[in-house]
């Protein structure tokens, strides 16, 4: 892996097996990434952008949307993957808010590795937790080179 945690080169699914673990991403939850993921999303909610109103609202503070969730953990599973991987389906759910100032850590392990319509397909178990617990758990699918 690259110091980025980008794939140095493509995986290829004949040398993946079932319960490979992928290296651990830490991310670095700040508020330019909260409110820059939210703008990019087009999610105008002001939880995602104001403070005071987050607060008004019962939250401790501004926190990432799942627009923003749902693209990190695409990044994580393609960072690993490489870039010839192609994403067929992505199912998570969110638990504890991604706050600034907080680090989500990502880990994944493999958890289906078949032949399907002539392709090499992948699921992967994907996990981001932060301080406060698990704040994205689900699965990703992925098609990968043969070798």
């Amino acid at each position: 892996m690259s110091a980025a945690g980008a794939a140095t080169s493509p995986i290829r699914a004949g040398r993946i097996a079932l319960a490979d673990r992928l290296p651990e991403l830490a991310i670095p939850i700040t508020r330019t990434l909260i409110v820059a993921g939210a703008i990019a999303s087009r999610d105008y909610q002001d939880v995602h952008h104001n403070a005071v109103l987050a607060v008004q609202r019962g939250s401790k503070d501004i926190f990432m949307n799942i627009l923003t969730t749902n693209g990190l953990v695409g990044r994580y599973v393609t960072d690993w993957a490489g870039p010839d991987a192609i994403i067929t389906r992505v199912a998570i759910r969110l638990g504890a808010p991604n706050y600034p100032d907080d680090t989500m850590v990502f880990s994944g392990e493999v958890t289906g590795a078949e032949k399907r319509d002539g392709r090499d397909h992948l699921t992967v178990a994907v996990r981001g937790a932060n301080s406060l617990g698990d704040h994205v758990v689900g699965t990703v699918e992925l098609n990968v080179p043969t070798c």
